[in-house]
Parts: C-alpha cells; sequence; structure tokens
C-alpha cells in the first residue's frame, strides 16, 4: 500500500487512552509522517488551541463527551478556537441525531467510533481539509470581490432582475447620488431614473433576455436625489448570488463629456448657419456687383485704356473674392459632428 507523504498536522481531543490510541496507529497506517497532538480534556484542548505556537492544526477529530465539558457547548468553544480548520466529530451510536445536529453548529464532519477504520478516518481527514481549503478560497474570492465593489472609484450596484430593488450599492453611488446606503435599499432602479425615462427602462428590460448580458449603446439618464439629471455610461452583468441572479452595474457618470459633445454639435450648427449667410447673403450682393461691373465694362469707350484696367482689376478682386466665400462655404459645410449616443 502506498502511503500519502503529505504533512498533516493533526489534533484528537479524546479522553478514552484505548480509542486515542487506535485513531493515532489508524492514521500511522495510511500516513507515513502524521504530525499529531492530542488532548484528553477541554481544558488541555484549550491550552492547545489557545497557543499561537501550537495552533497550526489542518483538522480536528473531537471526541463529544470530554470529562469537563461535551455536547453542544463543547462544539461551539471549539468552532471558536479552531481558526475555522475543519472539526471532525467523534461520536458513539447514542449520539448520531445531535451530531447530525452538530453539522449547523459549524462542525465539518462527523464518524461513528464503531464504525471507523484507517481508511474511513483517512479519507475523512482528506476530503474534509481539501473543503476546508476550497471553502476558504471561496470567502477570498467573495472578500476579493466585495473589496473591488465597495472600494470602486465608480458607482456600482447590485439589483435583483425580477423585483428590480437594489441589494447593495457601494460607498461611491451613495455619494455620487446622494440617497444613504438604506434609502438605496428601500428603492428600485426605476426609482433613479427621471419619471419620462421609466417607460424606456422597462422598454429595454422587457428585450433582454434574463441570462443575457445587457449591452446598451447609447447613454442613460439618471436622477440625483436633488433631481440632478445625469448622463451615464451602463456595464451590466448577470451573477448569481444566494441561489437568485442579480445584475452588478458599474455607472460611469458621463455628463461632462455628453455636454461638451452637445456644444460642439450647437458650434457645429452655427458654423452651419454662418455657411448658408456667406453662401446666400453675402454672395448676393457680389453677384449684382459683379453684373455691373460688366455692364459698365461693355459700355465705357474701347479707348480708355486705363478704365478698361480698372474694371478688369475690380472683376479680378470680385472673382478672387467669389472663390474665397463658396471654399469658406465648402469647408463649413463638410464640418459635421455625427452623435449616436443620444440619450435614452
Amino acid at each position: 500500500m502506498i502511503k500519502d507523504k503529505s504533512i498533516y498536522k493533526i489534533l484528537i481531543i479524546e479522553d478514552n487512552p484505548g480509542d486515542l490510541y487506535l485513531f493515532k496507529e489508524y492514521l500511522k497506517d495510511q500516513i507515513i509522517s502524521p504530525e499529531i497532538s492530542s488532548a484528553k480534556n477541554f481544558e488541555e484542548a484549550i491550552a492547545i488551541l489557545s497557543s499561537e505556537v501550537n495552533n497550526v492544526f489542518d483538522i480536528i477529530f473531537l471526541d463529544l463527551s470530554l470529562p469537563d465539558k461535551k455536547g453542544e457547548d463543547l462544539i461551539l468553544e471549539i468552532v471558536k478556537l479552531s481558526s475555522k480548520k475543519p472539526i471532525v466529530v467523534l461520536t458513539g451510536y447514542s449520539d448520531i441525531q445531535f451530531s447530525i445536529k452538530s453539522l449547523h453548529l459549524g462542525v465539518s464532519d462527523y464518524l461513528v467510533k464503531d464504525d471507523i477504520t484507517a481508511l474511513t478516518l483517512y479519507k475523512s481527514l482528506r476530503y474534509n481539509i481539501e473543503r476546508s481549503k476550497y471553502i476558504a478560497q471561496i470567502e477570498q474570492s467573495e472578500e476579493r470581490y466585495a473589496d473591488l465593489f465597495h472600494l470602486s472609484p465608480q458607482p456600482m450596484f447590485i439589483y435583483d432582475v425580477e423585483t428590480l430593488q437594489f441589494i447593495d450599492v457601494n460607498k461611491a453611488s451613495v455619494d455620487s447620488y446622494g440617497y444613504t446606503h438604506d434609502e438605496f435599499l428601500a428603492m428600485t432602479i426605476k426609482d433613479i431614473r427621471p419619471k419620462d425615462d421609466v417607460g424606456i427602462l422597462k422598454s429595454i428590460l422587457n428585450k433582454v433576455d434574463i441570462n443575457k448580458t445587457i449591452n446598451i449603446d447609447k447613454y442613460i439618464r439618471h436622477q440625483k436625489k436633488d433631481g440632478t439629471i445625469i448622463y451615464v455610461e451602463i456595464t451590466s452583468n448577470l451573477i448569481p448570488r444566494k441561489n437568485k441572479s442579480v445584475r452588478v452595474v458599474l455607472a460611469t457618470d458621463v455628463t461632462s463629456r455628453v455636454k461638451y459633445t452637445e456644444e460642439i454639435i450647437n458650434q457645429n450648427e452655427r458654423l452651419k448657419e454662418i455657411a448658408w449667410i456667406q453662401s446666400h447673403v453675402v454672395r448676393a450682393p457680389l453677384a449684382r456687383l459683379m453684373g455691373i461691373i460688366h455692364l459698365l465694362r461693355l459700355e465705357e469707350d474701347k479707348k480708355h485704356e486705363k478704365s478698361h484696367f480698372l474694371f478688369d482689376e475690380a472683376l479680378k478682386a470680385t472673382d478672387e473674392l467669389d472663390e474665397i466665400i463658396r471654399d469658406i462655404t465648402e469647408k463649413t459645410s463638410n464640418i459635421d459632428i455625427n452623435e449616436d449616443k443620444d440619450e435614452i
């Protein structure tokens, strides 16, 4: 038989010397070098688990009936001192029902003493250590997610996809929108939209599959507690949380960008108006002036070379001016800001 070469630090809290010896032998039968500590009563267990040097166990095996403490009180105290390490209860047949209940008190598993073998004890050790590591990874992942959510400089919120109720908001949302955290939790996402936009919001949500990401190509309008309207860019993803589907939303305030774009568009309209004036208003008297010069030239005596020269220079100047106006009009007309991200 191939023994496990891993190093396991094990604490067995057991007052029966015979059972303690048997459990140690079982572990040595499956593991090459298990590091086993033991306590024969609750007082010794406290001393071991309270020591920063010794409290480095991978797993704790716990007898439910110790001379100085037993049952629920024993479990709660050991769980408190275990630093979230897996606890496997060792029980006799008469304790099975309570052992099942103990799972709700924080223990990882329970074993009936009369059914324990070297293999079952080893399997329980491996299973509960690995499960503990997996749970720790999940908790770390959730903590990182919570940090990313709550410490984000951009407003973020989570809402129920069925009720549209806010489930959580970060500090940036509270600071940006002016509502307190509790006020947000009493609201739905409809409450931060202008009244005129609620129908549009419903239309968008009705078109979106509940299991897909919402992709909105346009800016949307949100309303702060003081009534201020802002434009936001939405990034939204569906995530599972506590057996239900929720959406986590990042709302980036783009109000300054939208206002700047509007100013460019307004400037563009003014330039177009100037181009129209140049094309229709300025060029009209210029055209008349050019016509008059042509008529005067025809009536002028061809012998008057000096006058003829002056007419030629005047026509040349008006032609140049006409060309300049045409060029300005063409360049101005070509200025066009195509802004697709209108408010919805």
